[in-house]
């Protein structure tokens, strides 16, 4: 009788280990692009180009981190968060972190009003961007 055959598993990976996910809202090509190439490695990139598109796909995906333009088109990157905060608190979402990126030094107001865990000044670096997530995770 031949001797069952065994096949070792990759190193460093296990059979159940998922990779988060990570939704990233904004309209800009370039920001999508830098945020693809930093994250893409260590997540599951989502994209919407929407502000009103962003709580559905929330909703749908379950993102682990979720990286907002402050000036995605439609419904805003500031009204965008407001609703996500919104949905946790009544229990329709899950709580996690969000990373708002910003114009300028001034809308620093605009994403702690809108309780957003983290901010970024584009252009984006995306070094700090990665290590932003991280900490976050």
């Amino acid at each position: 009788m031949p001797a069952p055959v065994t096949t070792a598993a990759p190193p460093n990976t296990t059979p159940h280990t998922r990779t988060p996910s990570l939704l990233i809202a904004t309209d800009s090509e370039s920001v999508a692009n830098i945020c693809r190439s930093a994250l893409d490695d260590a997540f599951t990139v989502e994209r919407v180009a929407s502000g009103a598109q962003v709580v559905a796909a929330i909703a749908a995906l379950n993102p682990a981190v979720v990286v907002l333009d402050l000036q995605i088109g439609n419904m805003g990157g500031m009204a965008a968060c407001l609703a996500i905060r919104q949905e946790e608190e009544m229990g329709r979402l899950d709580p996690r972190p969000v990373v708002m990126l910003l114009d300028r030094a001034a809308d620093e107001f605009l994403a702690r009003r809108a309780s957003a865990d983290a901010y970024l000044l584009k252009p984006l670096d995306p070094l700090t961007l990665t290590r932003t997530v991280n900490n976050l995770m």
